[in-house]
């Protein structure tokens, strides 16, 4: 795991390049989404926009570990994070064989409304500004634009 970044512009947050390969395991992903949250927030992601990717970025890593890489340790889960004060974009990528997007049920759907999962990719897609899967449902890519906090009345 690492961060990958310069400070060729002399910002006092210039933008990053966070790049990280960890085993499936929920607590190494819980490390690496930490990272990224504290970069969010070193560059101005607060409130709605903030909880948006934590919840988005949560759900990818426990994706890819449970149900991308089966849990199993010996594959791994790639991330990048590229982090600027105007938008966030991150991809999570495990090493299972994928599946096919348009496959996976409707949560919604009066039928799956009991199911005590799948939900994961709909709040994904409903958070995040964009979001697009490659590489045979391998790798999620989402992006977040910053929304600058309204003032609060007193």
């Amino acid at each position: 795991m690492g961060v990958a970044g310069s400070n060729r512009h002399g910002d006092a947050n210039p933008p990053r390049r966070l790049v990280f390969t960890f085993p499936s395991d929920l607590n190494a992903g819980r490390a690496v989404q930490k990272q990224i949250l504290d970069d969010l927030r070193r560059n101005g992601f607060e409130g709605n926009c903030f909880f948006a990717i934590n919840l988005a970025l949560e759900e990818a890593l426990t994706n890819a570990i449970r149900h991308g890489n089966r849990l199993d340790p010996k594959k791994n889960v790639h991330v990048e994070a590229n982090v600027t004060p105007q938008r966030v974009e991150i991809s999570v990528e495990d090493d299972g064989p994928g599946f096919d997007r348009s496959a996976i049920p409707d949560p919604t759907a009066g039928e799956n409304l009991e199911k005590c999962s799948g939900r994961g990719i709909l709040l994904i897609e409903a958070y995040m500004s964009r979001v697009t899967w490659d590489r045979g449902g391998r790798r999620l890519n989402m992006v977040k634009e910053n929304e600058p906090q309204t003032a609060k009345n007193p």
